[in-house]
């Protein structure tokens, strides 16, 4: 792996500290293999949906949390009481935690769980005061002190 020096961004960017959190987080996140399989869909400019396949995992055996940044999704499978003998499983029925890094005002608004497919409705809402403003341009010269 490649280490990259960030120090020239920070020199002529103003808050892009999160970029190298972002980017050091990604580089280190070996937990998430590639189970269970998912989809990141753009819904419009600001909703997006998580789908993931969790067959044969039931509501109770999955939990959702949201916390600041990071949205964590695992998969706690039941013991079964009754002994399988298989000739061939190719149906996974292992526990997960699968863990997604969420971008600044996305919040989840809802998740629901059918045919297998566990979907994580996301939407992005912009504060007021963070939304682009038009400054106006007057002709009057700013004096110190008034």
């Amino acid at each position: 792996m490649r280490n990259y020096d960030l120090t020239p961004l920070y020199r002529s960017a103003i808050g892009f500290d999160r970029l190298a959190q972002l980017a050091e987080h990604a580089a280190s996140n070996k937990g998430n293999s590639g189970y269970p399989p998912y989809n990141i869909e753009l819904i419009n400019e600001h909703r997006y949906r998580i789908t993931m396949a969790v067959a044969g995992f039931s509501m109770e055996e999955l939990d959702i949390t949201s916390e600041g940044d990071k949205l964590l999704v695992k998969g706690i499978k039941a013991e079964e009481k009754e002994e399988r003998k298989y000739l061939y499983q190719g149906i996974a029925e292992r526990g997960f935690e699968r863990t997604f890094q969420l971008a600044d005002y996305v919040t989840v608004i809802g998740a629901n769980l059918e045919n297998g497919l566990l979907n994580i409705d996301l939407k992005r809402e912009i504060p007021e005061a963070m939304k682009p403003r038009k400054i106006e341009i007057g002709n009057a010269r700013l004096i110190d002190g008034e």
